[in-house]
């Protein structure tokens, strides 16, 4: 049965903060952006638009501060006891109030994110509904638009095992169900894109894992997925999150190079593309500059996760963004795609534990936009410079002489390179990389 609740009160969250704001670089305010701004102009685009930045619900919002040796130390008013409902109702205003002082063009959510899970499916679904009317409003008053939505396939009991891969079709049934809700929901929000996390779409062990049934499992839900986007007319992106491990041992969207493969298996590859998060990038063994050069370079390339590691623990620890050299490097990659289209930078990052104040969330944030801004103003640099990318084709010359041409095109063989080689007596030398000039290079851009 659907609720109907009084409102929820509108008294300001942060009373004493106001609008986050440019101040550039000399200023002492902590709470005031120091290379974020906005309508600055950098490659013919303003840094709003290229950052495209969003803020999560679920760790800004929805997370207690709980670890798995510790309970939650965050004293948040929709937190605890009290009516479900009326606590996400409070939860949703709070966050509107921090998407608006911290100008953050859009946000992301889970669908048990923004509305109560209930005690059964239809409850969920009810309240998913009721909660999308405020969200709506929400957005129309303050101009905050969806990056992307998702759907939460792990937290439940019923997902232990998988939700697409589960051995049993009534849990697939029941992710259907959630997926069909948050896709419509990103839908009529006019999301940007849709995001698809395995989180425990993968094996803690093989003794008791059918791999090739489940991989057919998964390609069919992603195909589903597919279908029901053409049907409704949602225009936004359908994009996997790579992870290679966590909850699981194994998961099967490993990296960007395992998601490729998937989606060339199951025909998906001109359908979906990818969202990629910095701390999974690590994890998988690579650097988010690869992740995102190998998403660009097999047009996968959809949006971005900037929540880093810590490089002395192994596990995702979602921390913000704070290296220059991290975000410039990624910067150049996505510069030199042509940008993300309709994906943005989300801060799927939280606070640490003991950054207990409210305003911390602030902190975080700005800091997280300011190292986003001063990596672009980094790559945008690099790129009118121009000396790295000049180096990188002089290297690759010679394959546009008559050689390197006909091989490409394929108008030789192996064996008629072979008898090249012994005709003309080849005899190449090595040429340097100049990686370590290169690197000193990159450093002149600060």
């Amino acid at each position: 049965m659907t609720r109907t609740l009084e409102p929820s009160s509108t008294d300001p969250f942060f009373p004493e903060i106001e609008s986050v704001r440019f101040a550039g670089p000399d200023t002492d305010d902590p709470l005031a952006y120091r290379y974020y701004d906005a309508d600055r102009i950098v490659l013919g685009r303003s840094m709003r638009d290229h950052l495209r930045f969003a803020v999560c619900y679920w760790h800004s919002f929805c997370w207690p501060g709980d670890d798995v040796f510790g309970e939650g130390v965050f004293a948040r008013p929709w937190h605890g006891a009290g009516d479900p409902l009326a606590q996400a109702e409070r939860k949703l205003e709070v966050a509107f109030e921090f998407f608006s002082k911290i100008g953050a063009p859009f946000y992301t959510f889970h669908d048990r994110d923004l509305a109560p899970e209930g005690a059964s499916l239809a409850e969920g679904h009810e309240n998913l509904a009721h909660m999308l009317d405020r969200a709506e409003a929400a957005m129309d008053r303050t101009g905050v638009g969806l990056l992307w939505s998702t759907a939460n396939l792990f937290g439940h009991p019923r997902y232990a095992a998988g939700a697409a891969t589960n051995p049993d079709p009534d849990v697939f049934a029941c992710a259907a169900l959630q997926v069909r809700d948050a896709l419509e929901a990103a839908h009529r929000l006019g999301g940007a894109n849709y995001v698809l996390w395995g989180g425990r779409e993968g094996y803690d062990t093989l003794l008791n894992t059918d791999l090739a049934r489940e991989n057919r499992q998964l390609g069919r839900f992603m195909n589903l997925v597919v279908e029901h986007k053409h049907k409704i007319g949602f225009e936004g992106a359908i994009l996997i999150e790579p992870k290679p491990m966590e909850p699981t041992k194994h998961q099967y969207d490993f990296d960007a190079a395992a998601v490729h493969a998937f989606l060339q298996e199951h025909g998906l590859e001109n359908e979906i593309r990818l969202n990629i998060e910095v701390n999974h990038a690590t994890l998988a063994g690579h650097s988010f500059q690869h992740e995102i050069a190998y998403a660009a370079a097999h047009g996968l390339l959809g949006s971005l996760d900037i929540n880093r590691g810590d490089p002395q623990l192994g596990w995702d620890t979602d921390q913000f963004p704070n290296s220059l050299e991290e975000v410039s490097l990624a910067w150049y990659a996505l510069l030199q795609a042509g940008g993300l289209g309709s994906g943005g930078f989300n801060f799927d990052a939280k606070l640490r534990r003991q950054s207990v104040e409210p305003v911390d969330l602030f902190h975080a944030h700005v800091g997280g936009v300011d190292i986003l801004a001063r990596g672009l103003l980094v790559a945008a640099a690099m790129i009118e410079d121009g000396a790295i990318a000049e180096h990188v084709e002089q290297r690759y010359a010679a394959w546009g002489g008559d050689l390197g041409r006909s091989i490409l095109a394929g108008d030789t063989d192996l064996a008629a390179l072979a008898d090249l080689a012994l005709d003309r007596k080849l005899d190449p030398k090595p040429v340097s990389g100049r990686q370590e000039a290169l690197e000193n290079r990159i450093n002149r851009y600060r």
